[in-house]
């Protein structure tokens, strides 16, 4: 076993359900005792994917085997599609067959889709079970992990079959992301920028000058990105825990990427990540072009996420079909977000000032979203 690692601990202030998130390497070997050293159970259950198996479940496995607290794991299936309430079916029956009781803990290993199947599934087990968030991606280190959002997918769009139910703990490592390929890194990266685009230019500022190192995997820049962002997500979170105000800025550029993901088919044509990064950059054309933000902030923006590698356009979407305005238009109306009939949308003033509308001209972003469309080679519908 290495030695006891050093993480940072950041606080996500909810009252009674107050929990931290600890941030540093090599945390997963030591799971067991990080967990047991704060909250009490008997039994811990883990689900994860079959990718994050190969890579990740056998240390952690290892150290919950070694205090004795292993009952048993689910594996399922990479990606979006898994989100389904077939699988949230399987998950919920074999948490239950393990034996699993109200007061142990369920323990989500992955990336962003296990973390909300597993969060809703112990939302739901035995009317309510303590979890813990291991997040393995960027994505789910910065964002999806903190929070409590847990959800499945619809057919009529993402995310609309869920619960709030807040983790118990979250264990950041920030060693496992090594395993990421570059495009799931590029993915995640979207919603580490996302708090400097939304609140924080400084921060934007200094991702611009150090996203190199952070993707040279530079420990030391990489724990700061994820830190920050971290205290960003926890600080909003605490103010508004169930999305009525300021946690609705979180969703910058997500009304229009979840759009695009679900007229994409969950697929892995269009990674969540890549179509967040999308999404801003079409927030920030659409805010220019509305007289909101000064010429010329959409193209930094859009500069910026290209030079990651992020596509920032429709046009940048594998394979040769392109969505109809109104298809776009109708996936839209069933964001979560919708109110009364109103779109939700964040749109900006300028870089780091983000705000919430519903002011939005229904025949000013149909135009806007015909001219995305039409800027797509001519295969597009």
């Amino acid at each position: 076993m290495r030695s006891k690692p050093s993480y940072t601990s950041v606080p996500v202030e909810l009252g009674q359900r107050r929990y931290d998130v600890l941030i540093g390497a090599g945390l997963l070997a030591h799971a067991a005792g990080l967990i047991g050293d704060r909250l009490e159970a008997r039994k811990y259950g883990i689900v994860t994917d079959e990718n994050l198996a190969k890579h990740h479940l056998a240390v952690l496995e290892a150290a919950l085997g070694a205090a004795g607290r292993h009952a048993g794991t689910v594996v399922l299936p990479p990606g979006e599609s898994t989100k389904s309430l077939a699988h949230l079916g399987a998950v919920t029956d074999r948490l239950i067959e393990m034996g699993l009781e109200r007061g142990d803990l369920v323990i989500a290993l992955g990336g962003g889709v296990i973390g909300d199947i597993t969060g809703f599934a112990a939302s739901i087990v035995r009317r309510g079970m303590r979890y813990v968030q291991i997040p393995t991606s960027l994505l789910a280190q910065v964002d999806s992990s903190v929070g409590g959002k847990t959800a499945i997918n619809s057919q009529y769009g993402k995310n609309l079959i869920g619960a709030f139910h807040q983790p118990s703990l979250v264990i950041a490592d920030t060693e496992v992301l090594s395993t990421l390929s570059p495009r799931e890194r590029r993915a995640g990266y979207a919603e580490v920028v996302k708090y400097g685009l939304l609140g924080d230019k400084p921060f934007f500022e200094w991702l611009d000058v150090h996203w190199r190192s952070l993707f040279g995997n530079d420990p030391a820049v990489l724990a700061e990105a994820v830190e920050r962002s971290v205290r960003a997500k926890a600080a909003i979170v605490a103010r508004d825990e169930t999305e009525t105000g300021d946690r609705m800025l979180l969703n910058l550029g997500h009304t229009f990427g979840h759009a695009l993901e679900a007229w994409a088919g969950y697929s892995s044509r269009l990674l969540h990540g890549e179509a967040v990064a999308i999404g801003m950059a079409q927030a920030f054309r659409f805010s220019e072009a509305q007289g909101l933000s000064a010429k010329g902030t959409a193209a930094r923006v859009e500069a910026h996420l290209q030079g990651i590698g992020l596509p920032t356009r429709i046009a940048d979407i594998q394979g040769p079909d392109r969505p109809d305005v109104d298809t776009l238009m109708k996936l839209m109306a069933q964001d979560k977000k919708v109110r009364a009939g109103q779109m939700t949308f964040i749109l900006v003033r300028g870089i780091g000032d983000a705000f919430v509308t519903r002011d939005v001209d229904p025949v000013a972003l149909h135009g806007f979203l015909a001219t995305e469309v039409a800027a797509c080679p001519s295969k597009s519908v």
